[in-house]
């Protein structure tokens, strides 16, 4: 079952000589359960791309479709909502609201549409990311390994369509980040959770069954591999 789906998408800033291409017609195809990285150096539009697919900016050209839902035919208050029911965002600054426990970091986003959790999957999710005995505590009193688990568990707890994930271990040291990318694997087999993972450290990358590069806004490779241990 295809959940992203990327056609042509072109995005270009600035007119005139001050105009830069972004992305250069982009197409891209995901299938539920995959973990997919997306690798590229700096400028090469893959974070370009991340924001396109988390609803945060429009292409000028072309569709991103997740979960049949085309992004770019939202407005900003739908494409709010869309990206707190259907996109989990993790990035390698975890956001956690400092005076709420750990429970309630987590759960915000149902909190935000005046749900209640599924106590089951809650406890799996937890479980899984290795968190259960630290619900009650405060983000400052977590190390940053376990902030970013809280962070994947918040961006998890809707059971979305994709997780994106923006350097995730971009901010932790290496015993951390391999931890980090374990959770995310385990995430993905555990709980059948479709990632797309952006990174600039192949190392990192070496973690997906996917490994896609972009260049100037183009993808020039895309690798499907068997997937390997951090080390």
């Amino acid at each position: 079952m295809e959940i992203l789906k990327c056609q042509g998408i072109r995005k270009v800033y600035g007119t005139g000589t001050n105009q830069v291409t972004a992305l250069d017609g982009i197409d891209l195809s995901v299938a539920k359960g995959e973990f997919v990285a997306i690798v590229g150096s700096s400028g090469s539009g893959k974070s370009t791309l991340l924001h396109i697919l988390g609803s945060v900016d429009k292409p000028t050209a072309g569709k991103a479709i997740i979960d049949g839902t085309d992004l770019s035919g939202l407005n900003q208050t739908q494409a709010a909502i869309f990206r707190r029911r259907k996109v989990g965002l993790v990035y390698q600054f975890y956001n956690l609201i400092p005076t709420l426990t750990v429970r309630k970091n987590i759960l915000m986003p149902l909190a935000l549409d005046k749900k209640k959790p599924n106590q089951e999957y809650f406890e799996k999710v937890v479980h899984t990311l290795g968190i259960s005995d630290r619900l009650d505590a405060l983000p400052n009193q977590l190390s940053g390994g376990q902030q970013q688990r809280v962070a994947i568990a918040r961006s998890l707890i809707y059971r979305p369509a994709l997780l994106l994930a923006d350097e995730p271990t971009g901010n932790l040291d290496q015993k951390n980040s391999r931890e980090i990318m374990d959770m995310l694997k385990l995430s993905n087999r555990s709980l059948e959770q479709t990632i797309l993972l952006i990174t600039h450290d192949e190392k990192v990358a070496l973690e997906a069954e996917r490994i896609i590069t972009i260049q100037d806004g183009r993808i020039i490779s895309d690798d499907r591999r068997e997937a390997r241990t951090l080390s």
